[in-house]
């Protein structure tokens, strides 16, 4: 007997995958990073690539190597990389490795010297973000300096890429804007005598919107597990995971009461309370204390009081519940369950959030449409 799950729908996954490929002619690089955004980074790789993904993408050299490590071949590229890292254990495995800076260039050169073969590289241009991303003012430098790296044998420049501001937002002027500059840094690319395989530009919300910035390839994450990066639209898209769990304990509490720390929320009646053991250690936003939407004995209710480390509490009212009754926080909604969108409404977030905060020890996840 389970107490609480997170449940992947693998189906769901290589469903949404066939979408994205479909309307694309780019390739696609499913975005696995953060443990494949709370859905588990191995078996959501293994289902993207199994619906015709043609490259991964994680942030760290780690999620990179734990890739390789299980016997994914498929192109892998890493991009959130601080100095000191080991970088030469992904080159030798054939990790491509992103590079924004000056020194970063150095290590990679560095890694490709001790790994006895060249660094795969993406170089990336600050097209507005100001986040990643060599500044436009430093990308002549970076681009002179990777050329001389490529000419000696010791760096292949694979791709250059950029990442957009607001795409969730289709038609706000800043994404022309990104487009233009990366254009421009792409000019400057080619007056270097770097001749990329890959220009990439795309996220989910662009993938989806935006067929102008697909280049040669994309890069969707969050619609990969069936969820919408823009507001109001789902694009056909599955939800894959569904958090769940049985309520430990119910009692019968008169008018009045006080439930939960700080006594935020009081019962109106008598009431049927329901105890339910997941709280924010567990990935159950504590903001979304007083309105997180559950579906409980056949009804939508919310969160009552306070959510706890490994708690919250249900008024169910004079509806009958006993322990053991399963308690949906959220899946696809297609039973009527709650989304993640509707519990990132609720907690004043994103559905980004909701998802990459669930799963781990305490909360298992078991995998539907798992393939031998």
């Amino acid at each position: 007997m389970w107490q609480s799950e997170v449940r992947v729908d693998l189906d769901a996954i290589r469903e949404n995958v066939t979408r994205l490929r479909a309307g694309t002619s780019g390739e696609l690089m499913a975005v696995v990073k953060a443990d494949g955004y709370g859905h588990g980074m191995l078996p959501s790789a293994r289902a993207a690539l199994d619906a015709g993904a043609d490259w991964l993408g994680v942030c760290t050299l780690d999620e990179a190597l734990t890739l390789r490590r299980a016997g994914v071949t498929a192109p892998v590229l890493a991009w959130l990389l601080a100095p000191g890292l080991p970088l030469h254990e992904g080159v030798a495995v054939g990790v491509d490795l992103a590079a924004a800076s000056l020194p970063q260039l150095d290590e990679m050169i560095e890694a490709s010297r001790r790994a006895g073969r060249p660094a795969r590289l993406h170089l990336k241009i600050d097209t507005g973000l100001a986040r990643g991303g060599a500044t436009v003012a430093d990308w002549p430098a970076l681009l002179e300096a990777a050329a001389k790296a490529q000419a000696d044998g010791l760096v292949e420049v694979v791709g250059v890429w950029s990442h957009f501001v607001y795409a969730d937002l289709p038609g706000h002027p800043t994404t022309d804007r990104q487009l233009s500059v990366f254009h421009e840094g792409l000019d400057m690319v080619e007056r270097a005598g770097l001749r990329p395989r890959y220009r990439h530009l795309a996220n989910s919300a662009a993938t989806l919107t935006r067929p102008d910035t697909h280049f040669d390839l994309v890069r969707p994450g969050i619609a990969i597990y069936g969820l919408s990066p823009v507001a109001g639209e789902r694009f056909g898209l599955r939800p894959a995971m569904t958090a769940r769990a049985r309520v430990m304990l119910t009692k019968r509490v008169p008018a009045g009461s006080g439930v939960s720390y700080g006594h935020t929320y009081l019962t109106e009646d008598d009431a049927n309370l329901a105890v339910v053991p997941l709280g924010y250690a567990d990935g159950v936003p504590r903001h979304a204390s007083n309105a997180g939407p559950v579906q409980l004995a056949g009804k939508r209710r919310s969160v009552s009081g306070r959510v706890c480390m490994d708690q919250f509490v249900v008024d169910c009212g004079d509806d009958p519940v006993a322990a053991g009754d399963v308690v949906t926080l959220f899946g696809p909604g297609t039973d009527g369950e709650p989304t993640a969108d509707d519990w990132a409404d609720a907690a004043g977030t994103i559905n980004y959030e909701i998802v990459t905060r669930f799963g781990g020890v305490r909360v298992p996840r078991v995998y539907d449409g798992e393939r031998p």
